[in-house]
């Protein structure tokens, strides 16, 4: 069978390195690049760790810098939740490859164009790049499968009381990638929120003595014991878009009108979920509501021990 063709947008933070190397063991996927957007730290430190943690993991696939800054915004970033060097805990030795000497724009543009099937294309951090992919090149649109967004939420936010993290601090991204016409499935803090990893998970990654299962271990133990408004433990976001990409029944999903709010007071970055099809729109994003917890984890760990 004929793998699937995936690219991975990314802002590596803790949650976002683990989804990498969740995503590198579907040995069913032929992942063509890694791009890496400002969010969870500067550019200057995503594109860093995406390097620092694939070279860790002995993977070597193109990777390319993208956007330092929202499309119209200013930069917020995450120290509180992921440390000065956005993946704070492990020491990681420096990587041992370079990135691609493209813009990571052209590089999504250039890698999706050149393709004979259609590509999925997984997001974990704000939608910078890909809106400016489609914008520039909105051909692209055409070969693109389908969108798998770790941002959002349906209920409240975590950034502020109304927004998730990826989405404020890109709202104008996400509002024109939400709105594009491209299948999109949106994995939220509803059901990403249920993905907690705990002490007990850590002292098991332990016990299996092995590389890669340690070094995740590492970054648990920094990422845990951040302050997070009414979740305890580590929630696997980024983690969790990447098996709803490659195991769609790990959440339940129902298809809704979405919009992004721009310019709310006390609600910018909102995304607005129509449930009851008040504003006659048609829907056009399967929001994730519901979280099989043990599919899951089972993906996960898995994932994590298949690295020797």
């Amino acid at each position: 069978m004929m793998k699937k063709l995936v690219l991975i947008d990314c802002d590596p933070g803790h949650d976002d390195a683990i989804a990498l190397l969740l995503a590198f063991a579907r040995k069913e996927w032929d992942i063509l690049s890694v791009t890496t957007v400002a969010g969870n730290q500067t550019l200057e430190k995503t594109l860093h760790n995406a390097l620092a943690v694939l070279s860790y993991a002995e993977i070597k696939v193109p990777v390319a810098a993208g956007y330092a800054k929202p499309l119209l915004r200013k930069l917020i970033t995450a120290p509180e939740i992921h440390g000065e060097t956005g993946l704070d805990g492990p020491a990681l030795p420096e990587p041992n490859f370079s990135p691609e000497p493209v813009h990571g724009v052209r590089q999504i543009i250039e890698t999706i164009r050149k393709q004979n099937e259609k590509v999925t294309v997984i997001t974990t951090g704000p939608l910078t790049n890909l809106a400016a992919a489609l914008i520039g090149a909105p051909d692209i649109k055409e070969k693109i499968e389908k969108i798998v967004s770790m941002g959002g939420a349906a209920g409240v936010g975590n950034w502020t009381p109304a927004a998730e993290f990826n989405i404020l601090v890109d709202p104008e991204a996400a509002s024109f990638v939400f709105t594009s016409g491209i299948p999109l499935t949106m994995v939220g803090l509803d059901v990403t929120n249920q993905a907690i990893m705990e002490h007990d998970d850590i002292d098991w990654l332990k016990r299996q003595d092995r590389k890669i299962a340690t070094f995740v271990a590492e970054l648990l133990e920094f990422f845990i014991d951040q302050e997070r408004v009414g979740v305890k433990g580590a929630p696997m976001h980024d983690p969790l878009a990447v098996a709803v990409a490659a195991v769609p029944e790990v959440v339940v999903c129902k298809k809704y009108p979405v919009k992004i709010e721009m310019g709310g007071n006390y609600t910018t970055g909102r995304t607005v979920v129509d449930f009851n099809r008040i504003t006659g729109e048609e829907p056009n994003v399967d929001v994730a509501l519901e979280l099989n917890r043990d599919l899951f984890f089972k993906l996960l760990k898995g994932a994590i021990l298949s690295y020797g």
